[in-house]
């Protein structure tokens, strides 16, 4: 079985001002390209037997820029969808709900075509998600790349290790930043994580 590796998209001016970005479209800022471009030698390393990235935007820009452009488009990929929370910092979050914690507490609902998620629906997603790479890794020589988004990956993360979707708390993932996910004696364990090349 061939390893996940599982890539933030760089950073947005959303991700920068701290804006929970789910369905909103923004595009990477020249920063965001750049992290993704530290990563070419990093992928080119890997022999990649398949990729798979969000529909959004930023993570398909990402995805061209480290030299995955043939990515499948997968929906199931796409970052939480945080309802009535979109756009919304932690901190004026927690103006109104004091101690908020989104792996924990989930979202405000939301309008009817962005209702928002849970924590559980999160965790639903990403359990089809890995079903499909598995079925990839199964199916070709060499690891599968995910690109997608911090929140979604670090859910994808627990529970891939067998973990609640809340547990995906535990795994602060960076813009722009690689990850690892391998076996072990037969289990799935973290083989590298926030790896993020200096800037030359």
């Amino acid at each position: 079985m061939g390893d996940l590796f599982l890539v933030r998209h760089g950073e947005t001016e959303w991700s920068r001002s701290g804006r929970h970005t789910g369905r909103t479209d923004v595009p990477l800022t020249e920063h965001g390209r750049e992290e993704a471009r530290r990563l070419v030698p990093l992928i080119r390393s890997q022999r990649i037997g398949a990729a798979f990235v969000s529909p959004l935007q930023r993570a398909r820009e990402t995805a061209r820029l480290i030299g995955v452009p043939d990515a499948r488009v997968d929906a199931d990929l796409r970052e939480w969808d945080y309802g009535g929370y979109e756009g919304v910092t932690t901190v004026d979050i927690q103006r109104s709900r004091p101690g908020w914690f989104l792996f924990t507490d989930g979202v405000a609902p939301g309008p009817p075509d962005h209702p928002g998620e849970s924590p559980e629906q999160v965790g639903e997603r990403a359990d089809r998600v890995l079903a499909k790479a598995d079925a990839a890794l199964a199916d070709t020589e060499g690891a599968v790349v995910l690109i997608a988004h911090g929140h979604f990956l670090r859910v994808l993360t627990a529970r891939r290790l067998g973990l609640p979707p809340q547990h995906g708390a535990l795994f602060q993932l960076a813009t722009g930043a690689l990850c690892r996910l391998g076996t072990e004696h037969g289990r799935p364990v973290v083989a590298g994580w926030n790896i993020r090349p200096r800037a030359e």
